[in-house]
């Protein structure tokens, strides 16, 4: 009799099917139902897991990828630890350009994953030969049969989650999702979940998250790129100072803004009274949950699902060190610094 081991071939086959979670505490002030996809369930615990390996599958498949070819991609983080986790298990080097707003935890993590990473300034214009988008063309053009991936620009991005994450939402909504809100960065979690989810029932309101600092708001609304709306802001893998060509800003009904303090602070009430450890962007759609709900957005037949892009972990010399919140002015007369939860016994 054959001996059958269950058991996958590699860590890939763990991306996708993430669980559809219903929030019940965090959202009892709101009318309608509330539900999380939660992405850190991906093996590299974040969505970009999806993107990562669905475009060097595609690379591969057009021989654009070939054995010893260098990977280089421009990241905030996420990308780039998925990519590095694919590019082991595939054979590939990985170079990352990385911006400097990433946490600390993130950067040890793309190091521990045999990435060679290079950390830019993040508060220079998307042109600035220092910017990590311009290091990363600079180091494809340098580096002898890379593939620079590109997420920005990549129309794969999309197509990723058209494919997958839309599709799971569909399913696991039972098609009675009536709203999504996601963050938006590169744009393409929310362009193709909301693609997919639009082709099904066009009535479902897609509503995207922004930062203040960012350009994202106003060019949906006005098709004008505003440099005066440009500034530093904390909160990583959300918002641009550039548009992005994987965003359709067709799909999406309405950007909302949020504060870097608010969406901090969310992020932390999340994994306390959900027990959902989430990260900062996560933080900031939730924020961005709050603020429609004050404005009318729901009724108690709403059915919202909301994504959550990635683990708390991530954070932990960020939002969820009381240190760097109160350093950035976070801990103030309406969020005051909770007694400190640890003894140390003598």
């Amino acid at each position: 009799m054959e001996n059958k081991i269950n058991a996958h071939n590699s860590i890939l086959d763990l991306i996708g099917n993430t669980p559809l979670v219903r929030l019940n505490q965090i959202t009892i002030p709101f009318k309608g139902n509330f539900f999380a996809k939660i992405e850190a369930f991906n093996p590299g615990h974040s969505s970009k897991d999806r993107i990562a390996a669905y475009i060097i599958e595609q690379a591969e498949k057009t021989g654009i990828l070939e054995p010893g070819s260098t990977i280089i991609e421009t990241t905030s983080g996420n990308t780039g630890f998925s990519i590095a986790m694919v590019s082991i298990i595939k054979g590939y080097e990985c170079v990352l350009a990385v911006s400097s707003k990433s946490s600390k935890d993130k950067i040890d993590m793309l190091r521990s994953m045999g990435a060679k990473v290079y950390v830019c300034p993040a508060h220079v214009s998307a042109d600035d030969p220092r910017s990590y988008y311009q290091v990363a063309k600079r180091l494809h053009e340098e580096i002898k049969g890379s593939v620079y991936i590109n997420q920005y620009f990549n129309a794969l991005n999309i197509m990723a989650h058209y494919k997958t994450t839309g599709p799971e939402i569909w399913e696991q909504t039972n098609g009675n999702i009536t709203h999504l809100i996601a963050c938006s960065g590169t744009g393409g979690t929310i362009s193709g979940t909301s693609r997919f989810l639009k082709e099904q029932n066009p009535n479902i309101r897609i509503i995207g998250v922004d930062a203040y600092g960012s350009v994202l708001k106003k060019f949906h609304e006005t098709g004008e790129f505003d440099n005066d709306e440009i500034y530093p802001y904390r909160i990583e893998g959300l918002g641009k100072n550039l548009i992005p060509d994987a965003t359709d800003f067709e799909v999406i009904d309405e950007f909302i803004k949020v504060t870097d303090e608010e969406s901090a602070h969310t992020a932390r009430e999340i994994s306390c009274k959900e027990g959902i450890f989430v990260g900062y962007t996560s933080g900031a759609v939730m924020q961005a949950v709050r603020q429609l709900s004050a404005k009318g957005e729901f009724t108690k037949n709403s059915n919202v699902v909301v994504i959550f892009p990635d683990h708390g972990s991530r954070y932990m010399s960020k939002v969820y060190n009381d240190q760097w919140m109160s350093d950035q002015g976070f801990f103030d007369s309406k969020n005051v610094e909770e007694e400190q939860a640890v003894e140390y016994v003598k």
